[in-house]
């Protein structure tokens, strides 16, 4: 934000593909907001790169989302019809322009914030900058993570609280859910909305999502995921010679299933620093083809061995079937596979990328015909009890749907948590 208004630099790629150095030099002004997008809804295109950011009569508005709108397109459709044009299929672009024409009625930023809040169902984390002051949303359940910290030169807020730490500043504490913040150079205001409707927080973070030095809702990550490890060597022992991680984000659950069932801990694979996170990847052929370039096994960590496989999750399964064969072909005696979460069976309509039923290797299978798919010798996932106990925080505060299939809010189709069958009633 500089005197001349907003300005927007965005790119395709990874972070340091897409801003460079110079143009980020060259950018001037006090207070600004920042987005990698992790595309679930709308085109991974230029066009749907984020901050979003938008000109009204009451000066420049920029919007910064993490998450989904699940009625985003009722939402659009009601729009059209009162003669609303929209330029992409991203949700965020609803937001913003919703905002933008209550700012010109009410002229109180934080009240139209609210008034859009109202209007949305889905999860979100969102910054926004509202010509030159700077708010923070997290949505109503907390799905998605938000915290806020204090740096060398003000206040911020985050994803993740380890952002604090990479700045060399100090996180303060997570947003709650439903709440509005504002930062403001000498405090962090908070606007309560009176919309927070409880907590579900997505377990898939603890699990996967968020980096293992961050700290949400109260707890650090790496914590929780070894004590995953832990409980699902209670759950899932084996007898082998080795436990291999599948890095990065099996590594912590295989420490704590090393620790708990006392069997060495090695690592198997190496990872190559410099290709990224196959999940993400958009396209399932870029999936694939990442896993050969991501892991080169160790021979002599794996010849001759009975080797248990730990990961934190399988959602398709094509990715760890091919670590499986990796390490048959590597001379591996045995290949056993334990997962840090439980079965996914049904689609995230909340801002994870797992859409569609049909697309997860749970779907339709038994446990021992996912391991068959997998070519594994055995298959062992944590219980959603088990995982509910690692994370600390009880069942009703988290979305577990799925893993369940029962959602905290409504979604067409589909059932939502604490519901009551009709026949239930006299």
């Amino acid at each position: 934000m500089h005197n001349n208004g907003i300005k927007a630099l965005k790119g395709m790629g990874l972070a340091h593909q897409a801003l460079r150095q110079d143009e980020l030099r060259n950018l001037k002004g006090d207070i600004g907001i920042g987005h990698v997008r992790y595309s679930t809804m709308g085109a991974s295109n230029l066009d749907h790169a984020q901050p979003v950011v938008m000109s009204t009569n009451y000066g420049d508005i920029a919007l910064a989302h993490n998450g989904e709108i699940v009625n985003a397109d009722h939402l659009r459709d009601e729009l059209k019809k009162k003669g609303w044009a929209f330029a992409t299929s991203s949700d965020s672009e609803i937001i913003i322009r919703l905002l933008a024409n209550d700012i010109s009625n009410t002229g109180d930023p934080a009240r139209s914030i609210r008034n859009v809040m109202s209007l949305l169902n889905g999860s979100y984390s969102m910054t926004l900058m509202v010509d030159n002051r700077v708010f923070a949303i997290r949505d109503p359940y907390g799905m998605r993570p938000l915290c806020v910290g204090r740096t060398k030169e003000g206040y911020a807020a985050a994803s993740e609280s380890v952002v604090f730490d990479t700045l060399g500043g100090e996180f303060m504490r997570d947003v709650e859910p439903g709440e509005l913040v504002e930062l403001l150079p000498g405090e962090v205001k908070s606007i309560k909305t009176g919309l927070a409707k409880g907590r579900a927080h997505c377990m898939f973070e603890w699990v996967y999502i968020a980096r293992a030095d961050s700290c949400l809702d109260g707890r650090l990550v790496y914590d929780v995921r070894r004590k995953i490890g832990q409980r699902l060597a209670i759950e899932q022992p084996v007898e082998a010679d080795v436990i291999v991680p599948v890095p990065d984000s099996g590594r912590s659950h295989s420490m704590g299933y090393a620790e708990k069932i006392g069997i060495p801990y090695s690592e198997g694979l190496m990872k190559n620093r410099y290709v990224e996170r196959t999940f993400i990847m958009p396209d399932q052929t870029d999936r694939s083809t990442g896993v050969m370039l991501k892991l080169n096994p160790l021979k002599s960590v794996i010849k001759d061995k009975r080797i248990v496989l730990v990961d934190d999750s399988i959602v398709r399964g094509t990715t760890m079937r091919q670590i499986v064969q990796l390490v048959r072909n590597a001379g591996a005696k045995e290949v056993h596979v334990r997962v840090g979460s439980p079965p996914i069976r049904a689609p995230c309509y909340f801002g994870i990328d797992m859409k569609t039923r049909d697309q997860f290797a749970a779907t339709g299978r038994t446990v021992e015909e996912i391991a068959k798919m997998l070519t594994a010798d055995s298959l062992g996932y944590i219980s959603i009890e088990g995982l509910v106990d690692a994370i600390g925080l009880n069942a009703n505060d988290l979305c577990l749907g799925c893993l369940n299939g029962e959602y905290p809010l409504p979604v067409e189709g589909e059932k939502v948590r604490f519901q009551k069958k009709l026949d239930s009633f006299a």
